[in-house]
């Protein structure tokens, strides 16, 4: 929740500070995009680590660390003259690598501890939370803009929650040792050796109902563009101040929480069925936001939202039942890199077309979200999810938090 502050508050306020540095809405779709292509691709390559290491909980650490250190160093940018667009770019770069390095452990550690109650509850819950300090950092940098009308003092504050992120996490990791879950639908363990271990680290082996899902997320992905580049036209057309941005990011994540908590108690019910809507919803996002009705951009922001909610949730809570537990953190990393390649596209296209050819871009997101759809029944149809949750052993588990 601490770390939601600090990284929330600096997406919430991305496209417009990097504005401020001399960025065009092409450079802010592209540092964005890639920002979140990093995010995911990366762990491509940190998820197969976790589970060949087993130092979940090492890389999770890590990662957050890297979080806590590169939000509040944006408050330099603006003082460094000519570089200060680079420095900026290259931080909100390093803090997503960040984000890469953790999730898939995160994740991994989250579905462990999640089995009794239900993985989309589990998932839900930790969202739910996740978004409370995902509202309360944009308050804080919307807050520190009202008052000084710049940006960069709210980013030098948040180095006060990351700091309390970082001492929380070493109190949960003593509480919390271990990821280990016996699975008996685990199979066969992946070959070793120089091919073996690529092909298991690429996923090739993993199910080919979860590689199917990958590609519908992808597209999806691809479709639900940053707030970046929303935030970014706001500003430029004036429709919304800077200071106000924060607050519209923060209604998205309020937003985005409920949204997680309702899909995901459903999914532990209904399974991947829950997720047919979320192409819907990506398509009518571009048909609100980008309009110049103030009223109709919020409510493409709550659309957005509700989308991107059940995007960072409960989708996961469906790819943990779509392969074994030994492999989830190797399956979120792969997952990951998938769904980084239509951020990374989608990042750059809506940047190039948001200025002058918005029209444009709302029908080539509603082809790509009618593609999602048809991959993502195919996937629900063949495998529908949400087992039920495991019974609770007799005595305590060495790995239940205490």
């Amino acid at each position: 929740m601490a770390a939601d502050m600090v990284y929330e508050g600096m997406r919430a306020t991305a496209g417009p500070f990097l504005g401020t540095l001399g960025a065009s809405a092409f450079t802010v779709g592209l540092v964005t995009g890639a920002g979140e292509a990093v995010a995911l691709m990366l762990r491509l390559a940190t998820g197969a680590w976790a589970d060949h290491s087993g130092r979940h909980w090492r890389l999770t650490v890590i990662g957050y660390g890297m979080t806590a250190v590169c939000v509040p160093l944006l408050a330099v940018t603006p003082f460094i003259g000519g570089i200060g667009l680079a420095a900026a770019s290259a931080l909100i770069l390093l803090e997503r690598t960040g984000k890469a390095v953790r999730s898939p452990s995160k994740s991994a550690l989250l579905a462990r501890m999640a089995t009794a109650t239900g993985r989309g509850k589990g998932f839900a819950v930790h969202k739910a939370m996740d978004q409370v300090g995902a509202f309360g950092g944009p308050l804080l940098l919307a807050g520190s803009a009202a008052l000084t009308g710049v940006l960069w003092p709210g980013y030098a504050l948040l180095a006060i929650p990351g700091a309390a992120a970082m001492l929380l996490l070493a109190q949960l990791r003593r509480r919390v040792p271990s990821v280990a879950e016996p699975d008996p639908e685990d199979g066969p363990e992946p070959a070793r050796g120089a091919t073996g271990g690529l092909r298991a680290s690429l996923g090739v082996d993993l199910p080919g109902t979860f590689h199917l899902f990958s590609l519908s997320a992808a597209l999806t992905t691809a479709g639900l563009m940053t707030f970046g580049v929303i935030s970014y036209r706001f500003v430029d057309i004036g429709l919304i101040s800077l200071a106000a941005v924060p607050l519209v990011y923060a209604l998205a994540m309020a937003v985005e929480a409920v949204a997680a908590l309702a899909t995901g108690g459903l999914f532990d019910r209904w399974g991947g069925r829950v997720l047919l809507g979320v192409p819907f919803l990506v398509a009518a996002v571009p048909l609100c936001v980008f309009a110049d009705q103030l009223w109709l951009v919020l409510v493409g922001v709550v659309v957005w939202g509700v989308a991107y909610g059940i995007q960072d949730s409960t989708v996961k809570a469906y790819v943990a039942d779509l392969v074994p537990a030994r492999r989830r953190a190797t399956a979120y990393g792969v997952f990951a890199a998938v769904q980084g390649v239509g951020a990374l596209v989608g990042g750059g296209v809506a940047g190039a077309l948001v200025t002058h050819h918005v029209g444009l871009l709302a029908v080539l997101v509603g082809v790509v979200q009618a593609l999602a759809i048809i991959l993502l029944a195919v996937t629900v149809v063949r495998q529908p999810g949400a087992r039920p949750p495991a019974p609770a052993a007799a005595g305590p588990s060495p790995t239940s938090p205490r």
